[in-house]
């Protein structure tokens, strides 16, 4: 039994979450499914466009999350994180967002 156990943990791949910073500093390397964590930058969320800005301390992003529900408290200023394709569009990077989780800030600190 205990080995069972121990190959289930072994063969878990845990989903890492990122802060937008970290992947910013070099987006070419984390190119494809990202998980990232932000802030929505104030004034940035635009319905007509379904694109908001998530930024970090040095870096912002813009997300597409027109595939994406919007659960209940996500609003500007609020820390979020998104699940999506990071893509370089005509040389601007872009997240195209399918899943956008909200919470309590401190749950995405490290």
């Amino acid at each position: 039994m205990a080995i069972l156990v121990t190959l289930m943990f072994v063969s878990v791949d845990p989903e890492t979450q990122y802060y937008i910073d970290e992947v910013m500093d070099s987006p070419e390397g984390h190119e494809g499914e990202v998980h990232l964590r932000g802030q929505v930058e104030p004034g940035s969320i635009n319905s007509s466009s379904t694109s908001f800005i998530l930024i970090g301390l040095e870096h912002a992003l813009r997300i597409d999350f027109s595939r994406a529900a919007i659960p209940d408290g996500f609003d500007e200023g609020n820390t979020i994180a998104v699940k999506g394709q990071l893509v370089n569009e005509e040389g601007s990077w872009i997240l195209m967002a399918y899943e956008i989780q909200t919470g309590c800030p401190s749950k995405y600190s490290e």
